[in-house]
């Protein structure tokens, strides 16, 4: 019998069995279906958090950590391959109070080297980096933090409710010069010793909004001269006031692991992006794996009504089996002509659902934000790229794999009944 022929018996009988077929079939769809969509919810979620990880800091940035208090050996991690920059940035332990006219701000002051800081592709918003000494960088938020006394007590009545903000310098900070002194935590006023710098530079707004940037960046070599003061205004044994962080930036993504493995090897402790993108996988990975098994459960479910279709298929077609053995067919093919049937319907199953599940992944993506945030009564939740269902190629492929395996499973059964009719039986069974 020609293939040809083979797909034409298929085709008759199970136009002879429509609303059978199609029970089944709508089974089937509804199996896969279910499949599919409830593990792109795992893709959707690991997709959303890995863009909110890659968003929040540098993607090719390695912290490194000293153990016991050692120094970091600057010059044997900067011949390390792949590394690009490495930034110290020290933090001083005292507040820095600058004054802009009548209008102040306490916050925090960095030291770092603003020629690595360049190589690390720090980004601004606007201005330039400093290329002098009493050159600054200030934060995104520096200017709507400085406030005036009024200004300030208005914020200090004012509630969360209010939604404007109160104050703030209004104008470019780019060519401005601010006042700036050090005062002790322990102290309420200032050093009498003043320095006056320049900004010319201001960093991108935070990837989060409730971040809050109003740092001051200076020029590493303030070190000694910050510490001098500090120690001169201060009564007790010479303080140690810096506190540095180190972070070194590699040339892209893909050598991040790398650089970060070799320091290792070299005794540091470290924290990368990377490191929080593996453990994010492992516990999708695991996170996937158990909706697939829930899914597959209902595909399994499905199995049944096509075992049972396949059953009374050949029950209804001991004559015609018969009649096949009688004029030659070969146990093989009538096995392969209900295989051909089952695959038929876990193939159509399958289509029908891949479909279906792209719709319904369409529309959860677009509706469930507006639902969420008219639930919270957040508007801004209904703004955010949220993911809630993704549906990758490989999860279609792994779900037609085993539909259509299912299903042919689930007719082998009935198929290999069909070879064993006895064909004496099946003619003198009437029509």
């Amino acid at each position: 019998m020609l293939f040809k022929d083979q797909v034409d018996f298929v085709r008759q009988h199970i136009k002879k069995n429509k609303l059978r077929v199609f029970m089944t079939v709508l089974a089937a769809t509804m199996g896969c279906a279910f499949l599919i969509v409830l593990a792109s919810i795992g893709f959707g979620i690991r997709d959303t958090m890995r863009k909110e990880i890659l968003e929040d800091q540098a993607i090719t940035e390695v912290e490194v950590y000293t153990n016991d208090g050692e120094e970091l050996e600057i010059s044997k991690i900067s011949n390390v391959e792949y590394v690009d920059a490495i930034v110290q940035r020290t933090r001083i332990g005292a507040m820095a109070v600058s004054q802009l006219g009548d209008r102040s701000i306490e916050g925090a002051t960095l030291l770092t080297n603003f020629v690595e800081e360049e190589k690390s592709n720090l980004k601004l918003s606007e201005g330039r980096m400093p290329t002098k000494d009493n050159e600054i960088v200030v934060g995104y938020q520096f200017a709507e933090n400085l406030l005036t006394d009024e200004e300030r007590k208005a914020m200090e009545q004012s509630t969360e409710e209010d939604a404007e903000p109160i104050g703030g310098f209004k104008e470019s900070l780019i060519g401005k010069t601010v006042s700036m002194s050090l005062q002790s935590y322990e102290s309420e006023e200032a050093f009498p010793e003043t320095w006056d710098f320049t900004i010319v530079g201001i960093t991108e707004k935070p990837a989060k909004d409730w971040l809050v940037d109003t740092n001051m960046l200076f020029d590493e070599s303030w070190k000694d001269k910050f510490q001098e003061v500090y120690d001169a205004n201060v009564e007790g044994e010479n303080i140690d006031l810096f506190y540095s962080s180190t972070k070194i930036y590699t040339s892209s993504l893909e050598h991040v692991k790398t650089v970060t493995e070799e320091l290792k090897e070299m005794g540091y402790s470290v924290y990368s992006v990377s490191e929080q993108l593996e453990q994010l996988d492992v516990f999708f990975m695991a996170f996937k794996i158990g909706l697939i098994f829930v899914g597959t459960i209902a595909v399994l479910i499905a199995s049944i009504g096509i075992f049972n279709t396949m059953t009374m298929a050949v029950t209804e077609r001991t004559r015609e089996i018969g009649v096949l053995k009688a004029i030659g067919a070969s146990p093989k093919l009538i096995q392969r002509l209900f295989l051909m049937e089952s695959a038929w319907i876990g193939v159509i199953g399958t289509v029908l659902a891949v479909i279906i599940s792209y719709a319904v992944s369409y529309l959860a993506n677009w509706i469930l934000p507006m639902v969420v945030g008219a639930a919270l009564g957040e508007d801004e939740f209904q703004d955010l790229s949220m993911t809630f269902s993704l549906i990758p190629w490989q999860l279609v492929v792994v779900a037609s794999i085993i539909s259509i395996g299912v299903a042919m499973i689930s007719g082998w059964r009935p198929a290999r009944k069909a070879t064993k009719i006895d064909v004496i039986q099946a003619l003198r069974q009437e029509l």
